[in-house]
């Protein structure tokens, strides 16, 4: 699954990092995850706000691609639509599935298949210094996402299984 989160940066990001996101009002930095059927990140790469979810995800799924080279489907919500669908399946060959919501539904609805990055952003806000982007440069700002991953996967290597009787 491949999405995109905004959030707010704190007064040490420069204004070259920095942008607004016109559709949820906030002043900051964007991240954009694509995360595998588990949950967990494959890669992640941090723009400004205003950078489009099409732009960065042209870049993003190439390096996806490069790395996991059994990558078949990537699902994405409606703002990854247009020339990005034939463009990925053309010169990546993977297959860009859109997740469509019907006319009917109203206000916040999770669709099939993206909960799972839902829940990727979730665990993410569960690491106090995520909630807002402290970091001055991108690069850091990625690798923070990267070790708040690296923290839920050994969490959940270590969880005690159940024992059977």
């Amino acid at each position: 699954m491949i999405d995109s989160q905004s959030v707010k940066a704190d007064a040490v990001v420069g204004s070259d990092n920095r942008g607004f996101d016109g559709g949820k009002l906030i002043n900051g930095r964007r991240r954009h995850v694509v995360v595998d059927t588990l949950g967990l990140l494959l890669a992640v790469m941090v723009t400004a706000a205003d950078v489009g979810d099409r732009t960065a995800a042209q870049v993003l799924l190439a390096q996806v691609a490069a790395a996991h080279h059994l990558l078949a489907l990537v699902w994405a919500d409606g703002s990854y639509t247009g020339s990005l669908v034939e463009q990925s399946l053309a010169v990546l060959a993977v297959v860009l599935a859109i997740v469509k919501r019907s006319d009917d539904m109203r206000g916040f609805v999770v669709l099939p298949k993206r909960w799972i990055v839902e829940r990727f952003f979730a665990h993410l806000m569960q690491s106090r210094r995520l909630v807002r982007d402290f970091e001055r440069s991108t690069s850091s700002a990625e690798a923070m996402v990267y070790w708040s991953m690296t923290t839920l996967m050994t969490r959940r290597l270590a969880r005690p299984r159940p024992s059977r009787a």
